[in-house]
């Protein structure tokens, strides 16, 4: 069994900073690409960014220069950097990642639960 589990989000001031951090756990044989998304009330679920094995990143044009992206295979997180932030950042924050459990099976996409963001005054 593979799950993501999430952590870090809660309330933050406009312009304030927040990190999260997301970690697999299960049998994993490896982690391709790693991400997050979110979703705000009555708003469809998008990409905030992802980073592969060999580092590469991306982002959605909102998060560039306010949002950073992080993993440490070695301890299968990835993080989520954020600063400057406004509050049509509201929403739920969700981890994805494609993890194979065996040499020769599948890659299969999972999602964490989700951890809330709130950016009021």
């Amino acid at each position: 069994q593979v799950q993501l589990v999430e952590s870090g989000g809660g309330l933050v001031r406009p312009g304030g900073s927040l990190r999260l951090s997301c970690v697999a756990q299960g049998n994993i044989f490896a982690i391709y690409t790693m991400g997050w998304y979110r979703q705000a009330p009555g708003k469809e679920r998008e990409l905030v960014a992802v980073t592969t094995s060999v580092d590469t990143t991306l982002y959605e044009d909102y998060a560039k220069g306010r949002f950073t992206i992080s993993r440490d295979n070695a301890k299968r997180t990835v993080d989520l950097q954020m600063s400057s932030l406004e509050p049509e950042d509201t929403a739920v924050y969700y981890c994805n990642a494609d993890v194979s459990q065996t040499p020769t099976s599948d890659t299969l996409n999972y999602w964490g639960r989700g951890t809330q963001v709130t950016v009021s005054s």
